[in-house]
């Protein structure tokens, strides 16, 4: 596959994704993704970004200002 941004080679990596809320910030650690070797853009397929929405949805509500979740430890 190639990048959408700059049509560089993409590899699957392990990264964090960062969500940046009115009342927390949630970390999710090691998220399979895609990333461009030539311009670090980082991509998720389609079920991967779901899961990402379904976790955020569901940690968004504890009552911390930071949460670290681990993605593997949330997959249903």
């Amino acid at each position: 596959m190639t990048c959408f941004m700059c049509k560089g080679i993409l590899e699957d990596k392990l990264t964090n994704f960062i969500a940046d809320l009115e009342n927390c910030i949630i970390i999710v650690k090691d998220v399979p993704s895609q990333v461009c070797t030539q311009c670090g853009e980082v991509s998720y397929s389609n079920d991967v970004a779901k899961r990402l929405e379904e976790i955020i949805n569901i940690t968004k509500n504890a009552l911390t200002e930071i949460a670290v979740v681990h993605y593997s430890d949330n997959v249903a």
